[in-house]
């Protein structure tokens, strides 16, 4: 059987405002990249009666049965989309879990976009939008892996060609509960972004921003206040900002080598926490 293989890459929040709630999810304006570290996964067909599901690599041990892959077969499959077609995916874990680069929800939108892709199923655009809703409220991001800002309004919009940015991406030995995180949230700010443009990408800008989930994080893990401190003492990075509801901590540098000095000295420093440079996409 043919061996199909895709990469399922992490995304980063450049920036993150939660500005309110609506039912049971919060509502969030963000400026949204991808970088080049990525799951791989491989998918095929199989002769079973049932879907083949199956993690390996170092960040694999903590996923459960149930997950956002199972969670997209069991609606395709509901919806009688994939029309009794088993598939055996393999996925090679390099994005640690917890940590706010978003490994999950990716991996379930790289699968939904090559079944899309492959004509293996045929939707419209609104049921994709209902599909991803129903595995995570940021599996749609996944299906489009470009620089993208999310509006208070919920629409999304993508940007071509944006200026690469060189990061340090590390994440401590613990992990952050985005149900946790979000329950904290008391206070909303103001929406920021009215119109989305290309010069929000924009070092200079972002560096203005904020990610307001942070002082929630750092309340709850003292650690990650201190891991910022330090990252915004290594090789001068332009700023130092946690992604998602953490606990991955990201310094932005426009220069590729401050960025691998910064890794050299963090791991001096901390030689048990998970730190990787990488860069947008």
């Amino acid at each position: 059987m043919k061996l199909n293989k895709i990469k399922s890459h992490a995304k980063i929040n450049l920036s993150l405002n939660v500005i309110g709630k609506k039912s049971h999810l919060h509502k969030i304006e963000s400026i949204i990249s991808f970088i080049e570290l990525h799951d791989k996964i491989t998918i095929k067909d199989t002769k079973s009666s049932k879907h083949k599901i199956l993690f390996k690599g170092k960040f694999s041990n903590k996923i459960g049965k149930k997950n956002t892959i199972t969670t997209l077969l069991k609606i395709l499959d509901n919806k009688k989309l994939l029309k009794n077609r088993k598939f055996s995916i393999e996925v090679d874990k390099r994005i640690p879990h917890k940590s706010g680069l978003g490994g999950g929800s990716m991996n379930a939108a790289s699968i939904l976009k090559y079944f899309i892709e492959n004509k293996i199923i045929q939707i419209n655009k609104n049921e994709i939008i209902t599909i991803s809703n129903l595995i995570g409220s940021d599996t749609i991001l996944g299906i489009n892996c470009k620089n993208s800002i999310l509006t208070s309004n919920n629409k999304i919009k993508f940007f071509k060609k944006c200026k690469k940015i060189y990061t340090l991406i590390v994440k401590p030995n613990f992990g952050c509960s985005t149900k946790y995180i979000y329950s904290k949230v008391k206070k909303y700010n103001n929406p920021l972004i009215k119109k989305p443009n290309q010069s929000m990408f924009e070092l200079s800008f972002l560096k203005k921003l904020s990610n307001s989930l942070e002082h929630i994080a750092f309340n709850k893990h003292s650690k990650l206040k201190t891991i910022k401190k330090t990252l915004e003492n290594l090789s001068n990075p332009e700023f130092v900002r946690m992604t998602g509801s953490g606990s991955a901590l990201v310094a932005y540098f426009q220069s590729k080598s401050r960025c691998e000095d910064a890794k050299k000295m963090f791991n001096k420093k901390y030689k048990n926490y998970w730190c990787i440079t990488s860069k947008t996409i």
